[in-house]
């Protein structure tokens, strides 16, 4: 009997149908599975070591013996491992949408000056403006990275329309130039204030608690469900220009849109969590091996697969210098390094 690898979903109510790779639904299981058994183990990492069976028992409600279990799993860890995920699942997203719009596999916020943007902002303010109150730092570095994702486009454009090549080579100029300026502020800056910086330049879900989960969550709730609409679209911009303005597609409209999804998703990971890199680039190039190609699976499982490994980065963090804690952005710095190099002799190979 002849097996087709896609799955067509088409409610009774309404007119539109899905189409998905059919090893998606296995994968996601999969992924989904492994998340959640590190966010367990990693609740019951730390100064007071819980087993993970009464990890299990205190987020189901049930006797544990220990009343301090409740304090310790669902106040103080609960709220960071979900965060992380949720901040993995952004990036990868993120990722996803910038590397189908450039049709280029080396795109993603960090290399193309989204996160560069809303870390110079948090910097300058935190070293330069005295007493900025620490809660709009967030907000502000948000508003960087939408600036620099505006000036990315802007410079891109061209009076015939905008190109994918454009884009990348301005964002990878304009990460730099942030970089470098990033750079020059905080060597001119005190220590006290450096430092705090450099925590936010880090990347970290350290200490992270409800209020930031609930400030956070309603943006991943909104912008994820819109990049998997835009999944189709992708499609028809991956197939180039021409192709897609033939099937009635606004190119330049649906290309700012989609750039505006990807850097709220990055510019809110930014402001909750600092600067993580190379999430947003191994999370699809990991996805595309694992489903194809076709966004309708690669977006959402490079979602899911960035909340893999995000979480799985804070538990090596807090497990291999332990009592100290290695910042979970560093972890990934140090795994999307060579994998960046990588990419680069791969992609040199096949020219």
């Amino acid at each position: 009997m002849k097996t087709f690898p896609w799955i067509t979903i088409r409610p009774k109510v309404g007119k539109f149908s899905l189409r998905i790779d059919r090893r998606l639904p296995k994968v996601a299981l999969v992924i989904a599975l492994l998340v959640m058994a590190i966010m367990v183990v990693n609740m019951g990492v730390g100064q007071y070591e819980i087993s993970p069976l009464d990890v299990v028992k205190t987020l189901l409600g049930m006797e544990t013996g220990d009343p301090q279990h409740v304090l310790i799993v669902r106040t103080l860890r609960l709220p960071r491992m979900l965060l992380s995920a949720l901040v993995g699942l952004a990036l990868g997203t993120s990722g996803a949408l910038l590397q189908g719009l450039t049709r280029n596999p080396l795109a993603d916020p960090s290399i193309m000056g989204i996160n560069t943007g809303a870390g110079l902002v948090a910097v300058v303010l935190t070293i330069l403006v005295r007493d900025f109150p620490a809660r709009w730092i967030p907000v502000a570095a948000f508003a960087g990275a939408l600036i620099a994702a505006g000036l990315m486009y802007l410079l891109a454009w061209r009076k015939g329309g905008d190109s994918p090549m454009r884009l990348v080579l301005i964002g990878v100029g304009l990460s730099a130039v942030g970089s470098a300026v990033t750079t020059l502020v905080i060597t001119i800056g005190n220590i006290y204030d450096v430092q705090r910086a450099m925590i936010w330049l880090t990347g970290s879900v350290y200490g992270r608690s409800w209020v930031d989960f609930w400030a956070f969550a309603p943006w991943v709730a909104i912008a994820v469900p819109l990049a998997w609409f835009q999944a189709r679209q992708l499609n028809s911009l991956h197939l180039g220009e021409d192709v897609a303005l033939g099937l009635g597609l606004n190119v330049g409209r649906q290309r700012a849109w989609i750039l505006f999804v990807a850097v709220a998703l990055a510019g809110a990971s930014v402001a909750v969590a600092g600067v993580i890199s190379f999430v947003g680039l191994i999370a699809p190039h990991v996805a595309r091996r694992l489903v194809g190609t076709d966004h309708t699976g690669l977006v959402p499982t490079a979602g899911m697969l960035g909340a893999l490994l995000l979480v799985a980065s804070d538990w090596i963090g807090r497990t291999i210098a332990a009592p100290n804690e290695i910042p979970c952005g560093l972890v990934t710095a140090v795994i999307g390094v060579p994998f960046f190099l990588a990419m680069l002799y791969q992609h040199a190979r096949t020219k």
